[in-house]
Order: structure tokens, then sequence, then C-alpha cells
């Protein structure tokens, strides 16, 4: 929160071309470069705090987005409606996806079935 409020600070200068609410929150801080960060900014981005802190896995926007909803889904219980706030997936069908992987049910079924054969 703290480091939100420091670039929200800073956007406030002329510097960093002052933040509107229609306008990007993340922009190039490069001169005369002033505008919206592209996907790929980004992803390089995650990738190197990923790398900074020491994470083994390639970490992108994505795996962070599938890990909140993931770990939302484990502290709710499984309560996909309160997710579904976090997640704002408009079909609950897409976030049920995020609740059989976190539970493993496909390979659940996978080794039910199997044990019959």
């Amino acid at each position: 929160m703290a480091a939100l409020q420091d670039w929200l600070e800073a956007r406030s200068q002329e510097l960093y071309a002052p933040c509107q609410a229609d306008s990007p929150l993340f922009i190039s801080v490069n001169d005369g470069y002033r505008q919206r960060l592209s996907v790929t900014a980004i992803y390089q981005i995650v990738r190197r705090a990923g790398e900074k802190a020491g994470i083994e896995k390639i970490i992108s926007p994505h795996r962070i987005r599938h890990s909140s909803i993931t770990t939302a889904l484990d502290q709710t219980n499984g309560n996909v409606r309160a997710v579904q706030k976090l997640s704002r997936h408009s079909n609950l069908n897409t976030l049920m996806i995020y609740d059989d992987n976190r539970q493993n049910q496909q390979k659940e079924m996978s080794d039910l079935l199997d044990s019959l054969i």
C-alpha cells in the first residue's frame, strides 16, 4: 500500500503526467515516453521481481492472478460467490475451473476410473 501511495504521489507531480480517473495507473517513466505500460513490459517487471525474490518458477501476471484466486478459494472454503468478486469472472463456470483444479478433482476421478480397470 505504501508503494502505491508513493507512486500516486509521484504521478501527481508534473514530471509524471498526473493520474486522472480515466488514465492508466502505471506508465513508463522514461523521458519522452509517458505512455501506458505494454503487456510485455508488465510481464518483464513481474518476471524480474520473481527472480529477485528467489522464486524458481517463471512468474507471470496470470500466474499471480491464478494463485491469488486459488488462495482465496482455499481461505474461504471454496466460497465461489465471494471469490467471484475478487476475480471479476462474469461467468461462474470459469471460476469453477479454478476450484476444480484446487481440489484436484480431475486426478481424483481419473484415479477412481483407473482403479476400476
